[in-house]
């Protein structure tokens, strides 16, 4: 039964192929099936995706095919050695190898979303600190606007935001809708409490406000250096929690151990064990998922 199973995978696998050949003789399959794959990412993945992967591919900070190889054979060699060290199946071996390859394009979704968070924290604080500067010369808050948009200094989205919020103030004639364009998009703290102040400024008529910056450069520059210790921290952390979870997996060779194969192999016969057995891979996998997502979501941008 196992080995027909077996002989059933590889056969669709060549007829896949066969026909994708045959489909596309002037192509190689290999092109042909990257053109495919390319058109159906261009017509399910989210907009909002699509941004942040060609931002991070224009970071050079995408994976490239042959890392992408080396990802999908460590997973599904990974998952094949473990979940045959569990169940002693080929074909568990398979299908588990078969997930674990499946859940590679969500991990690199959730890393495309923490390199381009971090990008953006980095832009804010580059805009805000600039904005702060150009200010204390100009003492005008568009006119810092305007200085910072062609200082070359920022990158888009927030370059093209900026813009954005000076084409709103030339055509109201004021900065609150900008200060409010502006928030919505970036909710930071230092962003918000940065508005506020020129608000104010420009509410209340013109003061001097010179020693308010200067704090708040400092409070820019305290969050910053928080902000970066904050993530050398959870990058050793992150290190450590993948550790402890693939040590997971192994625990039940020290149970093969102290058992012996032998009455190993008898018990997982038992239909009630290998349920549990399924349920410490599946409840050790989602543990390790999860702990992914905490890291690549919450970066610790404020």
């Amino acid at each position: 039964m196992s080995l027909s199973v077996i002989l059933y995978i590889i056969l669709v696998l060549i007829g896949i192929f066969v026909m994708a050949y045959r489909n596309k003789r002037n192509d190689s399959v290999y092109k042909y099936l990257s053109k495919e794959g390319k058109l159906l990412y261009d017509r399910l993945a989210p907009y909002s995706y699509k941004v942040i992967r060609e931002k991070v591919k224009s970071m050079n900070q995408d994976y490239s095919i042959k890392e992408y190889i080396k990802q999908i054979i460590m997973f599904a060699g990974f998952a094949g050695v473990i979940t045959y060290l569990y169940f002693y199946n080929i074909v568990w071996s398979v299908v588990y190898a078969a997930v674990a390859v499946s859940v590679i394009p969500y991990l690199t979704y959730l890393r495309y979303k923490r390199i381009y968070s971090e990008f953006i924290f980095e832009q804010i604080q580059v805009y805000t600190t600039n904005v702060i500067m150009e200010y204390q010369t100009t003492k005008s808050f568009v006119k810092a606007l305007e200085g910072v948009a062609n200082s070359g200094v920022l990158e888009d989205p927030v370059l093209t935001d900026v813009k954005i919020m000076l084409d709103l103030a030339y055509q109201k004639g004021q900065i609150d809708d900008s200060i409010a364009f502006m928030n919505e998009k970036y909710p930071f703290h230092i962003v918000k409490n940065m508005h506020q102040l020129f608000l104010q400024v420009t509410k209340e008529g013109a003061r001097d406000i010179s020693g308010s910056l200067d704090n708040m450069s400092l409070d820019i520059d305290t969050l910053v250096e928080g902000v970066y210790r904050d993530r050398l921290d959870r990058q050793q952390f992150h290190k450590q929690f993948l550790m402890y979870g693939v040590m997971l997996f192994f625990l039940i060779a020290v149970i093969q151990l102290l058992l012996g194969n032998d009455q190993y192999l008898e018990m997982i016969e038992l239909w009630y064990i290998k349920l549990v057995l399924h349920f410490v891979l599946l409840f050790n996998s989602f543990f390790l998922l999860n702990g992914e997502k905490y890291y690549n979501e919450n970066v610790g941008g404020e």
